[in-house]
């Protein structure tokens, strides 16, 4: 017998997939549009000349991805070496003590509301199986191929920032010098819309509260950068 499961329903590896690209992209371009819009905007702040802006921007940019993939890299590989450490106890244990692990097994299904009758045959079935599979399933909650891989979220997250970024620089390049800043406040706070749109869609939450609280950090981030490099230049600092 064939197992139908409702398209509209989240399940633990769709949902595992949808989250890590939302986690490793979406918000690795929002980083990317907000960190290095903030950087040339408070550029603009002191001085309209293109050239300070775009070195500026420049190093945000490469700054930011490689800061943004290491990240990525070092989160992921703890987790991930502490989700192997995890796994290869597990498979120990059922190699040194399996009649053990049959018994714990059997009690966790007893604890969801299993009978003792049933929870065994559950048990005795599914270590036929895959035993491993099954023990962490149930105990932990993960699977072997849980395990992401270190080096393709660093690389995914590294892209995702640099596409990111794209948007801001020819927002405060292309357009005369008078519009700068408009332009860049206006593309950046609609990006932000449709990114916060994108992620909530594809994590299953609310879409306009999502995109509504990435669009006022946005804002509120640009209009603190312009702020602070206005009064500087005001004062004469730089």
């Amino acid at each position: 017998m064939s197992i139908r499961f409702h398209e509209d329903e989240p399940h633990q590896d769709d949902m595992a997939a949808r989250l890590n690209w939302l986690r490793a992209g979406v918000l690795g371009a929002n980083d990317g549009i907000v960190s290095v819009a903030a950087v040339v905007v408070g550029v603009a702040g002191v001085s309209t000349a293109s050239g300070p802006i775009l070195i500026a921007g420049l190093a945000a940019v490469v700054g930011g991805a490689i800061s943004m993939a290491l990240g990525e890299y070092v989160s992921v590989s703890s987790q991930s070496d502490s989700q192997r450490a995890l796994i290869e106890k597990e498979r120990g244990e059922l190699h040194e003590e399996p009649e053990e692990e049959l018994a714990e097994l059997t009690g966790i299904y007893q604890a969801k509301g299993l009978s003792a009758a049933t929870a065994r045959q559950v048990a005795v079935e599914l270590t036929e199986r895959d035993a491993l599979a099954a023990h962490l399933d149930a105990e932990l909650n993960i699977h072997e191929t849980d395990v992401v891989s270190a080096w393709h979220a660093a690389l995914a997250s590294a892209i995702s920032f640099l596409a990111g970024s794209v948007l801001p620089m020819l927002a405060i390049l292309l357009p005369p010098t008078h519009l700068r800043i408009p332009v860049t406040f206006v593309a950046v706070l609609v990006a932000l819309g449709v990114t916060g749109w994108l992620g909530a869609y594809i994590g299953g939450g609310s879409k306009f509260r999502a995109a509504g609280r990435v669009v006022v950090g946005g804002a509120f981030a640009l209009a603190a950068t312009f702020l602070v490099g206005r009064l500087l230049g005001v004062a004469g600092v730089v």
